[in-house]
């Protein structure tokens, strides 16, 4: 009987002791997801039909650029873009080709540099200022300082377009995602994403495809 009851202590001791350590490892679990949740949490971004914040950002030409300076456009190809990402290298005369064929339209384009300079150098301000003369960029290319604009747009690479149509005071987000099908050569490209959609906005048509996936570099933000 006395052997029983040693048995029954020592069972029952053991039980506690693993009940307690699968408690502690859930919490330490949870713990951790809630810290990772908390520091990726980012907002959404926009929808397609949403109408855009308006921004404020310092143009490589040291002005201020905001979409209500232009006062005489029908819309916005907006690119999230940056100077050392292959990618955004790729689609570097695809973008410039975009802004010669449609700003004349009404379809500027206008390029944002979302990265954290401190994270990526080569994506400084004064970095962005040479690609800028060197490339003879003939449209603003901003600095998101303090990295308040991507978000809020929802943009997750390099590159990164969102299609704005101008109505009234609002700019309505009418395409999100890739400029094309091929990053890889221009040559073998078989689907202009952002081409179809302004000329469909200029046409008065509805847009085939609204949403692609957007493939680059992912942006550089130290608060992720």
């Amino acid at each position: 009987m006395k052997n029983i009851t040693i048995s029954f202590t020592i069972a029952f001791a053991l039980f506690i002791v693993a009940c307690t350590q699968s408690q502690s490892t859930t919490e330490e679990t949870e713990t951790t997801t809630e810290t990772v949740e908390e520091k990726i949490a980012m907002p959404a971004g926009y929808a397609i039909g949403d109408a855009a914040t308006d921004f404020n950002l310092k143009n490589v030409d040291g002005s201020r650029v905001s979409l209500s300076n232009y006062t005489d456009v029908k819309g916005y190809i907006l690119i999230f873009t940056c100077n050392r990402c292959p990618y955004a290298v790729a689609y570097e005369s695809r973008i410039m080709d975009l802004d010669k064929k449609y700003a004349p339209l009404g379809f500027p384009v206008i390029a944002i540099s979302p990265n954290d300079p401190t994270i990526v150098p080569e994506d400084g301000f004064e970095e962005m200022k040479k690609l800028a003369e060197e490339k003879g960029y003939t449209f603003p290319y901003l600095l998101d300082e303090d990295q308040s604009v991507y978000p809020q747009y929802g943009a997750t690479k390099t590159p990164h377009v969102f299609v704005l149509q101008k109505k009234g005071d609002s700019q309505v987000v009418k395409y999100i995602g890739a400029i094309d099908n091929n990053h890889e050569d221009a040559n073998d490209v078989t689907e202009r994403y952002v081409e179809d959609a302004v000329d469909a906005l200029l046409a008065g048509k509805i847009i085939s495809v609204t949403e692609t996936k957007a493939i680059g570099c992912s942006i550089k933000d130290k608060r992720k």
